[in-house]
């Protein structure tokens, strides 16, 4: 009989990629969906569905009971919360919620996998040096906080788990970073100021890999891992890979911090009338224009076996034929 994983967040972009990893891996699926998620583009996978209640333990493991659930891998979350609360109740209390579920289950659960962000250490300040997983966490937003919450609350429990931060994730079926290939298609390249920076990234399926291997591998338990490409860029790469993909020319604009703010500041506004968080907002600000996000994966790849299959150009490359394909560039 094969193992099953649940993995949570699987109508999201990162949990799309966690699915087709763990059924290559030869797991049975039980996608953790909310009854209003579109799972149109699941449907292509044999896989079964369940509708978790992630406030109620005693529900959670109910469910997690039912199926007989022998791996998790933890990829729900919110990116945008009207609060510091909101973000650690669905952030780190569900986090805490399951894995409390999952340590009820005794020796037929075998561990999980949480899905956490580099945005839980937050950034160097200096251009020099790389984030490691001993780096002091400062983290820079809210959500770099909910995170970092979450992380803890996992540490006072006694279950088997890995702790995975991964830094900018980019690929197909991403709606975030996609905004800028529209952009560049269009003929503009916007940045924040004119500060040096540092920043790295993570093709999905490069993470949805060591998301899904890590549930096999013995020797890691109980700790964290950064995750990225293992590579640096400065803060025009991106854009030149795309560039490169579209063969494109742009206008390359350099916005002034204050103007940038002030935007998000009225964007902030604007949304609160609809009960929504805009992409851009001033926490948001941070990150964007922190000077330094270089990784240190030295961990990952000796501990894990982790040698990133894509780097920049090539997972540019591929995520804009999807794009391409889909029209949705």
């Amino acid at each position: 009989m094969k193992e099953k994983v649940l993995i949570t967040g699987a109508s999201g972009f990162i949990g799309f990629h966690l699915i087709e990893a763990a059924l290559e891996m030869g797991l049975d699926v039980i996608a953790a969906v909310r009854r209003s998620s579109d799972v149109r583009h699941l449907q292509v996978h044999n896989i079964q569905y369940c509708y978790p209640d992630f406030s109620d333990v005693a529900s959670l493991t109910n469910e997690l009971e039912k199926a007989g659930v022998n791996y998790i891998v933890h990829a729900l979350g919110t990116t945008k919360a009207g609060s510091q609360e909101e973000y650690n109740t669905i952030n780190a209390g569900y986090t805490y919620n399951l894995a409390k579920a999952a340590e009820a289950l005794g020796p037929s659960f075998k561990k999980m996998v949480f899905i956490s962000s580099i945005a839980a250490l937050g950034p160097l300040t200096e251009t020099t040096g790389t984030i490691t997983e001993l780096t002091s966490p400062r983290p820079v937003t809210a959500y770099g906080k909910s995170k970092l919450l979450a992380e803890q609350k996992l540490e006072t429990l006694s279950l088997p788990y890995v702790v995975l931060r991964p830094t900018a994730v980019y690929g197909p079926r991403e709606k975030d970073i996609f905004i800028l290939f529209r952009t560049i298609k269009r003929g503009w390249e916007p940045y924040i100021g004119k500060k040096e920076q540092e920043l790295s990234f993570v093709y999905v399926k490069d993470l949805a890999v060591i998301g899904i291997n890590t549930l096999f591998n013995a020797s890691a338990a109980r700790t964290v891992f950064n995750v990225s490409d293992g590579r640096s860029y400065n803060r025009y790469q991106l854009a030149d890979s795309v560039k490169a993909c579209l063969q494109k020319k742009t206008t390359r604009i350099h916005l002034p911090y204050g103007m940038v703010k002030g935007l998000a500041f009225i964007l902030e506004k604007t949304y609160r009338f609809i009960n929504a968080v805009p992409l851009l907002n001033r926490e948001k600000l941070h990150e964007l224009t922190a000077i330094n996000w270089k990784i240190n994966i030295d961990k990952a790849k000796r501990e894990l076996g982790f040698y990133p299959a894509y780097n920049l150009e090539q997972g540019v490359q591929e995520t804009m034929a999807w794009y391409r394909y889909n029209n949705w560039i």
